[in-house]
Protein backbone atom coordinates (compact mmCIF):
# COMPACT_ATOMS: atom_id res chain seq x y z
CA UNK A 1 0.00 0.00 0.00
CA UNK A 2 1.30 3.47 -0.81
CA UNK A 3 1.66 6.46 1.53
CA UNK A 4 2.39 4.45 4.67
CA UNK A 5 5.21 5.19 7.13
CA UNK A 6 6.86 1.81 6.48
CA UNK A 7 9.97 1.59 4.34
CA UNK A 8 9.35 -0.66 1.33
CA UNK A 9 11.50 -3.77 0.92
CA UNK A 10 13.95 -4.05 -1.91
CA UNK A 11 12.83 -6.34 -4.70
CA UNK A 12 16.12 -8.26 -4.60
CA UNK A 13 18.69 -8.64 -1.86
CA UNK A 14 22.14 -7.07 -2.08
CA UNK A 15 23.96 -10.21 -3.24
CA UNK A 16 21.55 -10.76 -6.14
CA UNK A 17 21.82 -7.14 -7.25
CA UNK A 18 25.62 -7.12 -6.93
CA UNK A 19 25.89 -10.26 -9.08
CA UNK A 20 23.54 -8.85 -11.71
CA UNK A 21 24.63 -5.18 -11.86
CA UNK A 22 28.35 -4.35 -12.09
CA UNK A 23 29.30 -1.82 -9.40
CA UNK A 24 26.03 -2.10 -7.49
CA UNK A 25 26.39 -1.43 -3.77
CA UNK A 26 29.58 0.59 -3.95
CA UNK A 27 28.11 2.99 -1.38
CA UNK A 28 26.77 0.37 1.05
CA UNK A 29 29.61 0.91 3.49
CA UNK A 30 28.36 3.64 5.88
CA UNK A 31 31.87 5.08 6.06
CA UNK A 32 31.56 6.01 2.35
CA UNK A 33 28.30 7.92 2.75
CA UNK A 34 28.17 11.24 4.62
CA UNK A 35 24.36 11.18 4.82
CA UNK A 36 24.11 7.99 6.89
CA UNK A 37 23.05 9.66 10.19
CA UNK A 38 20.12 11.32 8.40
CA UNK A 39 19.03 8.04 6.84
CA UNK A 40 18.26 6.30 10.13
CA UNK A 41 14.66 5.07 10.03
CA UNK A 42 13.03 6.33 13.19
CA UNK A 43 9.25 6.82 12.88
CA UNK A 44 9.15 8.55 16.27
CA UNK A 45 11.31 11.42 15.03
CA UNK A 46 8.84 12.48 12.33
CA UNK A 47 5.98 13.25 14.67
CA UNK A 48 3.57 11.29 12.48
CA UNK A 49 0.64 10.08 14.57
CA UNK A 50 -0.97 7.95 11.88
CA UNK A 51 -0.44 4.68 10.10
CA UNK A 52 -1.98 6.11 6.93
CA UNK A 53 -2.56 9.88 6.64
CA UNK A 54 -6.08 11.30 6.66
CA UNK A 55 -7.24 11.78 3.11
CA UNK A 56 -8.26 15.19 1.86
CA UNK A 57 -11.87 15.17 0.61
CA UNK A 58 -12.24 15.20 -3.17
CA UNK A 59 -14.79 17.99 -3.80
CA UNK A 60 -14.86 17.40 -7.56
CA UNK A 61 -13.34 14.69 -9.73
CA UNK A 62 -9.64 15.42 -9.77
CA UNK A 63 -7.47 14.71 -12.78
CA UNK A 64 -5.47 11.57 -12.16
CA UNK A 65 -3.05 9.76 -14.43
CA UNK A 66 -4.16 6.40 -15.72
CA UNK A 67 -1.13 4.84 -13.98
CA UNK A 68 -2.37 5.79 -10.52
CA UNK A 69 -5.23 4.01 -8.81
CA UNK A 70 -5.76 6.73 -6.23
CA UNK A 71 -4.94 10.33 -5.45
CA UNK A 72 -2.29 11.11 -2.88
CA UNK A 73 -3.71 11.88 0.57
CA UNK A 74 -3.15 15.63 0.04
CA UNK A 75 -3.40 17.42 -3.31
CA UNK A 76 -3.81 20.92 -4.65
CA UNK A 77 -7.22 22.52 -5.06
CA UNK A 78 -6.29 26.16 -5.68
CA UNK A 79 -7.01 26.24 -9.41
CA UNK A 80 -9.67 23.73 -10.42
CA UNK A 81 -9.72 23.11 -14.17
CA UNK A 82 -12.45 25.17 -15.83
CA UNK A 83 -13.61 25.97 -19.34
CA UNK A 84 -12.15 24.55 -22.52
CA UNK A 85 -8.64 24.41 -21.01
CA UNK A 86 -9.98 22.29 -18.14
CA UNK A 87 -11.69 19.94 -20.57
CA UNK A 88 -8.42 19.54 -22.48
CA UNK A 89 -6.52 18.78 -19.27
CA UNK A 90 -9.13 16.27 -18.05
CA UNK A 91 -9.00 14.53 -21.43
CA UNK A 92 -5.19 14.33 -21.27
CA UNK A 93 -5.33 12.66 -17.86
CA UNK A 94 -8.22 10.34 -18.69
CA UNK A 95 -6.95 9.13 -22.05
CA UNK A 96 -3.14 9.12 -22.07
CA UNK A 97 -0.40 7.81 -19.80
CA UNK A 98 2.22 10.19 -18.42
CA UNK A 99 4.75 8.30 -20.52
CA UNK A 100 3.10 9.36 -23.77
CA UNK A 101 3.91 12.58 -25.57
CA UNK A 102 0.22 13.18 -26.30
CA UNK A 103 -0.44 13.57 -22.56
CA UNK A 104 2.11 16.36 -22.19
CA UNK A 105 1.27 18.02 -25.50
CA UNK A 106 -2.39 18.20 -24.48
CA UNK A 107 -1.42 19.68 -21.10
CA UNK A 108 0.68 22.33 -22.86
CA UNK A 109 -2.21 23.02 -25.25
CA UNK A 110 -4.49 23.38 -22.21
CA UNK A 111 -2.07 25.96 -20.77
CA UNK A 112 -2.13 27.96 -24.00
CA UNK A 113 -5.92 27.83 -24.17
CA UNK A 114 -6.04 28.93 -20.52
CA UNK A 115 -3.90 31.95 -21.41
CA UNK A 116 -6.35 32.96 -24.14
CA UNK A 117 -9.31 32.36 -21.82
CA UNK A 118 -7.71 34.54 -19.15
CA UNK A 119 -7.03 37.35 -21.62
CA UNK A 120 -10.62 37.21 -22.90
CA UNK A 121 -11.92 37.15 -19.33
CA UNK A 122 -9.86 40.24 -18.48
CA UNK A 123 -11.22 42.12 -21.50
CA UNK A 124 -14.82 41.11 -20.77
CA UNK A 125 -14.57 42.32 -17.17
CA UNK A 126 -13.55 45.75 -18.49
CA UNK A 127 -10.22 45.49 -16.62
CA UNK A 128 -7.94 44.31 -19.41
CA UNK A 129 -4.36 43.27 -18.78
CA UNK A 130 -1.73 45.88 -19.43
CA UNK A 131 0.67 44.34 -21.97
CA UNK A 132 3.38 46.91 -21.31
CA UNK A 133 3.70 46.38 -17.56
CA UNK A 134 2.59 42.75 -17.24
CA UNK A 135 4.65 41.05 -19.95
CA UNK A 136 8.08 42.21 -18.84
CA UNK A 137 8.71 44.46 -21.82
CA UNK A 138 9.89 47.29 -19.59
CA UNK A 139 12.36 44.96 -17.86
CA UNK A 140 14.05 44.40 -21.21
CA UNK A 141 15.00 48.08 -21.19
CA UNK A 142 15.45 48.78 -17.47
CA UNK A 143 17.08 45.53 -16.28
CA UNK A 144 19.73 44.88 -18.94
CA UNK A 145 17.57 42.53 -20.97
CA UNK A 146 19.77 42.40 -24.04
CA UNK A 147 23.05 41.91 -22.16
CA UNK A 148 21.54 39.04 -20.16
CA UNK A 149 20.49 37.36 -23.39
CA UNK A 150 23.77 37.62 -25.29
CA UNK A 151 27.20 36.22 -24.48
CA UNK A 152 26.15 33.74 -21.80
CA UNK A 153 25.86 30.54 -23.90
CA UNK A 154 22.12 30.37 -23.34
CA UNK A 155 20.32 27.54 -25.07
CA UNK A 156 17.28 29.67 -25.88
CA UNK A 157 19.09 32.30 -27.98
CA UNK A 158 17.85 30.71 -31.22
CA UNK A 159 14.24 31.70 -30.60
CA UNK A 160 14.74 35.21 -29.16
CA UNK A 161 13.60 36.76 -32.41
CA UNK A 162 10.21 35.03 -31.97
CA UNK A 163 9.53 36.37 -28.47
CA UNK A 164 8.08 39.76 -29.54
CA UNK A 165 5.72 37.99 -31.94
CA UNK A 166 4.63 35.41 -29.38
CA UNK A 167 3.97 38.07 -26.75
CA UNK A 168 2.62 40.78 -29.06
CA UNK A 169 0.66 38.79 -31.64
CA UNK A 170 -2.35 38.05 -29.40
CA UNK A 171 -2.61 41.73 -28.46
CA UNK A 172 -2.33 42.87 -32.07
CA UNK A 173 -4.96 40.30 -33.10
CA UNK A 174 -7.28 41.45 -30.30
CA UNK A 175 -6.82 45.08 -31.31
CA UNK A 176 -7.55 44.28 -34.96
CA UNK A 177 -10.67 42.34 -33.95
CA UNK A 178 -11.83 45.23 -31.78
CA UNK A 179 -11.28 47.71 -34.64
CA UNK A 180 -13.16 45.47 -37.06
CA UNK A 181 -16.07 45.09 -34.64
CA UNK A 182 -16.12 48.85 -34.03
CA UNK A 183 -16.21 49.59 -37.78
CA UNK A 184 -18.94 47.03 -38.30
CA UNK A 185 -20.99 48.50 -35.44
CA UNK A 186 -20.61 52.03 -36.84
CA UNK A 187 -21.55 50.87 -40.32
CA UNK A 188 -24.80 49.29 -39.08
CA UNK A 189 -25.71 52.04 -36.64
Amino acid sequence: MTYTPHKPRLAEDSDQLRSRIPGWGADLDPADRPSVPREQFDPGRTGAHWEYPDEQPEKWPRERSVEHTQLPPVFGTAQPPTGLSGAIRRYAYAKYSEGQAAHWLLLMAGDRVDTVESALRSVLTLHPDNPITETGVLAEVKRHGMSSRLGHNRADVKHHWMDPFIVGAPWVAALMLLLRLTRRARGHA
